[in-house]
C-alpha cells in the first residue's frame, strides 16, 4: 500500500487588538498563514477593514501564503476613539503602532497597502519612518486642497468661519461627523508633494488608480509618479474608486508588484531606521 501525504497550508483568521500611543484600542483581523512575512492593509476615509478592497487584498495574500493584517484606524469601524476629519498624521501613527506590535513578534513587514485616504497614510508613514521596502498607494489623493466641496458643500469655508464647525449629514439626513477648523487645517497642511520627496530611493512604491474614479481623479496618480523616486504607476481602465467590477485586476496588479519586491528584497541592503523631521508644510 502506498501512502500519499498532503501538506495543507492552514489559514487562520483571528482578531488582534493593538493599543495606539493615545491609549485607544485598534481592532484588526490577522490572516495567519504561518509566514513570517506580513503585509498591512489600511482602509480609506470613513471606511473600515471590512470594505471589499481590504478583504479581497488580504484574501489574495493568503493564497500566496503571506500573512496579512487589516485594521480599523481610531474612530473607525470597531476601533476606539472618535472619528476626526483630516487626521492624516495621527493615522500614520496608528499604522506605526501596528508595525511596532508585529515587529515585537518577530514579523517582517514586507509591505504596507492603503486605499484612498489610506494611500496617503502609507506614503506619509514611509516618508517619516523609512523602514518598509514596499508601499502600495491605491487611489490616493495628491492635492488635499481639492475634493472637499463634494463632501462639505461649496460654501464650506464661509460656514466654518461663521460657526466654527460644519456638521455633515448623509442623504437621509442622519448626522455623520463634525468638521472643525483644527481638523480642516490638519488636512490642508498635510503636503503630499513634500511627503513624496521624502520617500527614499530604496523604498519601492506602486500607485494604482482607476481611470473612471469619480472621487479622486486619475490625474492625481500621474502627480505621484513625478515626485516619488522609485515609483511604478498602473492605471486600471474603467475602474471606479472602489474597483467594484475590477477586484480581480486590482489584486493581480498588487500581487505582481509584491512578488517583484520579495525577489528584489533578497539582494537589497536593509533600510536605515530613520525618523525624518517633516519639512515644508508637514
Amino acid at each position: 500500500m502506498r501512502i500519499v501525504m498532503f501538506i495543507i497550508l492552514a489559514v487562520q483568521q483571528r482578531r488582534v487588538v493593538i493599543e495606539n500611543n493615545h491609549g485607544e484600542k485598534l481592532s484588526g483581523i490577522l490572516h495567519e498563514t504561518g509566514s513570517k512575512q506580513l503585509v498591512i492593509v489600511c482602509h480609506g476615509f470613513q471606511s473600515s477593514k471590512e470594505r471589499i478592497p481590504m478583504v479581497n487584498l488580504a484574501a489574495a495574500l493568503e493564497k500566496e501564503g503571506i500573512s496579512a493584517f487589516r485594521f480599523d484606524f481610531a474612530g473607525n469601524g470597531e476601533s476606539e476613539g472618535s472619528f476626526q476629519y483630516g487626521n492624516y498624521r495621527r493615522e500614520a501613527e496608528d499604522l506605526r503602532a501596528v508595525v511596532q506590535h508585529f515587529r515585537r513578534e518577530n514579523r517582517v513587514i514586507s509591505a504596507v497597502i492603503g486605499h484612498s485616504k489610506g494611500g496617503n497614510v502609507v506614503l506619509l508613514y514611509a516618508s517619516k519612518y523609512n523602514d518598509v521596502h514596499a508601499v502600495v498607494n491605491i487611489s490616493g489623493r495628491f492635492n488635499l486642497e481639492k475634493g472637499m466641496e463634494g463632501r462639505l458643500g461649496k460654501d464650506f469655508l464661509l460656514r466654518l468661519k461663521q460657526h466654527g464647525y460644519i456638521d455633515v449629514f448623509n442623504r437621509k439626513g442622519k448626522f455623520e461627523y463634525r468638521v472643525t477648523e483644527e481638523s480642516l487645517k490638519d488636512r490642508l497642511t498635510t503636503d503630499i508633494h513634500a511627503v513624496c520627496l521624502l520617500i527614499q530611493q530604496e523604498c519601492r512604491v506602486l500607485t494604482v488608480h482607476g481611470s473612471m474614479d469619480k472621487f479622486v481623479p486619475a490625474e492625481d496618480a500621474l502627480e505621484f509618479a513625478k515626485f516619488i523616486p522609485n515609483h511604478k504607476l498602473h492605471i486600471i481602465k474603467g475602474a471606479n474608486h472602489e474597483y467594484t467590477s475590477h477586484q480581480g485586476e486590482l489584486t493581480s496588479v498588487v500581487l505582481d508588484f509584491l512578488r517583484e519586491n520579495f525577489n528584489a528584497e533578497k539582494d537589497m541592503p536593509k533600510l536605515p531606521l530613520k525618523d525624518h523631521s517633516f519639512r515644508s508644510r508637514l
